[in-house]
């Protein structure tokens, strides 16, 4: 518990200042834990982050993240991200090939989605601080007392199981008072700092927020479950990796945008 706590004031400190901070800080600390985050995903279907399909999943990440849709416009050639994403599959499928099946179609599919869960979800953790501190504090604030809510409420009065098959200890009380303590949450955000002329389209989103932040996070769950690992890594002594710390970021701010919340 102390080691948890102490990375938790460290790392969280750490976070908190180049998230406020922002410009290019920010943008380098997202493209890192992406980077982080994949290589995490990866080795638990045992793909090494340096073999040659890791490393054009990585190159595929960096590049879906840039903001423009359009990575490169001359008088004779424009490319696009949707044509990258083409050439990255037709590559990948090629190294099938190429490998004598020591890299399989089940591999080239993994890595794909790989990329574009983690690589939206980031890119989506770029966009929304370029469009306001104020809509990433929410959002972290959202899934912070979600997480909070349904531990205390799981702990103290859960009873029926959530998922049991994917995640043992989560509760429907829980999860209840996840999005109880999230829109508490939110109330008090919009009175201190609005972020809509509407309280109500502020609590139907909040509650939106934090049913997917669960989803999110359960998602997360049922990865770790089918690979048999315990946590996605070790970089955070006490918490896991970084996908177990931003699983559901990940969904929250991109279905935020979706809704044109942000």
């Amino acid at each position: 518990m102390k080691q948890r706590i102490i990375t938790a004031l460290v790392a969280g400190i750490i976070f908190l200042g180049i998230v406020v901070y922002g410009a290019m800080p920010f943008t380098i600390l997202v493209y890192l834990l992406a980077s982080v985050a994949l290589y995490e995903l990866l080795r638990m279907k045992n793909i090494q982050i340096t073999s040659s399909l890791g490393f054009i999943g990585l190159l595929f990440l960096w590049l879906l993240m840039i903001k423009d849709d359009i990575l490169y416009a001359s008088p004779i050639v424009t490319f696009t991200k949707i044509e990258l994403a083409l050439i990255v599959v037709l590559v990948l499928l090629s190294i099938t090939v190429l490998s004598k099946n020591r890299f399989t179609f089940d591999d080239v599919g993994f890595i794909i989605l790989s990329v574009v869960y983690i690589g939206v979800g980031f890119y989506y953790f770029i966009e929304t601080r370029e469009r306001g501190l104020d809509y990433v504090i929410y959002a972290l604030f959202v899934i912070w007392s979600t997480d909070t809510g349904a531990y205390f409420v799981g702990r103290s009065l859960g009873k029926r199981k959530l998922w049991p098959k994917i995640s043992p200890n989560k509760t429907i009380e829980g999860s209840i008072g996840g999005i109880v303590f999230a829109l508490l949450t939110a109330v008090i955000f919009q009175l201190v700092h609005p972020l809509h002329s509407s309280m109500m389209i502020v609590i139907l989103i909040t509650i939106l927020a934090s049913i997917t932040g669960q989803i999110g996070d359960l998602v997360e769950s049922a990865f770790k479950r089918h690979y048999v690992v315990k946590d996605s890594g070790t970089i955070l002594p006490g918490h896991g990796g970084i996908l177990d710390r931003f699983d559901s970021l990940l969904f929250v701010l991109p279905v935020l945008h979706f809704v044109h919340f942000i």
